[in-house]
């Protein structure tokens, strides 16, 4: 298990016992993680509804809850998913910054860190905003 693996599971027991469940702040940490550590053999699938779901959060104001709708709403249309270019840099906020933050700051962090992921995908939102568009009426 790497590194980051293991931080995903730290963070993972943090959101699941969340006592938040309808806001679902655990679909935030998954779709940022897939994000900032995609690399080539990342599904293309698993790329492109994580960028949904931080542009659904950072630009429509969506909870987790909605975000995890929506993907099941896009599970319908996976015959055409928009190409992404994976930046080289992901974002200046990672897993362990999170993880470091204090734990009355840590819903912050999270939201922070999901900002700072997609906008490191700054040359895919008109993809991603588009797909959007089509497929849930965005």
């Amino acid at each position: 298990m790497t590194t980051d693996s293991k931080l995903f599971e730290e963070l993972s027991f943090y959101t699941f016992s969340h006592s938040d469940s309808d806001y679902f702040i655990h679909q935030l940490i998954v779709d940022a993680f897939t994000a900032q550590t995609a690399d080539k053999d990342t599904k293309k699938i698993s790329l492109v509804f994580s960028l949904v779901g931080l542009y659904l959060l950072t630009e429509k104001n969506y909870t987790g809850k909605q975000i995890q709708q929506a993907h099941t709403m896009l599970s319908n249309h996976k015959s055409y998913l928009p190409e992404i270019k994976l930046p080289e840099k992901r974002g200046k906020i990672t897993i362990s910054d999170v993880l470091k933050s204090q734990l009355n700051k840590r819903d912050e962090m999270i939201k922070k860190w999901c900002f700072s992921v997609w906008k490191a995908y700054e040359s895919s939102k008109e993809e991603i905003k588009q797909f959007c568009k089509i497929y849930l009426f965005e």
